[in-house]
């Protein structure tokens, strides 16, 4: 067990470019897969930053894994340790901070524009970002915003794209996190799911033009998150 924990939900939503910033940084991290309830390992007093990563379920499926990972969420919260919510992820802090998630009537998929709602008093998790920046989607549920949280970012499609509640949680409606290779993976592998009939969905061409560029810009964004996050827990 290190100091740092990344909590997963399937294989093909891993820490993705998260797991690079700390490769360089040398910092050591621990994956688990709280599906496999590897979780009920983990202990709770240990990490001293948390994040949580993306996947296909939704927080209000009956599955017990699902209110064991809310209980850790809870627990960690409860530390003040900084922690971080990837889409699922994101769900699952704001169902733990007593906000409702539930269905969206369309899928948002793709590139989307956020729009920065901590203006002009910046959020120190935003401090570095630009009033709009490009974050891909993938997500048919949503979250509320907890009481007390700060709403910081939207999307056309999705007004609560991220918030921030206290100083150390952070819930994200989008994938920061993915990297060129991921984004390739997820529109050849779930391809099958993308409907262009619908306006809240591009095309898998689409999605794939100018993808270096607008990775480049999505990571530039999701670092100074992550280094945000990691001042918080080692003071650095």
């Amino acid at each position: 067990m290190t100091d740092i924990l990344i909590v997963t939900h399937v294989d093909y939503c891993p820490p993705g470019h998260l797991a690079r910033v700390l490769d360089v940084q040398q910092r050591a991290f621990t994956v688990v897969r709280a599906d496999l309830g590897e979780l009920e390992a983990v202990d709770l007093d240990r990490p001293k930053a948390v994040a949580v990563m993306g996947g296909p379920m939704s927080v209000n499926d009956p599955l017990p894994w699902i209110g064991a990972e809310i209980a850790a969420l809870r627990h960690f919260i409860r530390r003040d340790i900084p922690v971080i919510g990837h889409c699922l992820g994101g769900q699952l802090l704001a169902k733990a901070l007593g906000a409702s998630v539930h269905r969206m009537p369309y899928t948002e998929i793709g590139w989307q524009p956020l729009s920065r709602r901590d203006l002009p008093e910046r959020s120190p998790w935003l401090a570095h970002a630009p009033e709009e920046f490009p974050v891909f989607q993938w997500h048919s549920d949503t979250f509320g915003l907890p009481e007390g949280a700060r709403w910081l970012l939207s999307s056309p499609w999705c007004p609560n794209q991220g918030f921030s509640w206290g100083d150390k949680v952070l819930a994200l409606q989008g994938h920061p996190e993915l990297d060129e290779e991921l984004v390739r993976l997820w529109t050849t592998d779930w391809a099958h799911l993308l409907d262009e009939t619908q306006p809240s969905q591009q095309g898998r061409p689409y999605m794939l033009q100018d993808l270096e560029s607008r990775v480049a810009a999505q990571l530039r964004v999701a670092e100074g998150i992550y280094r945000h996050w990691l001042g918080l827990a080692f003071g650095d």
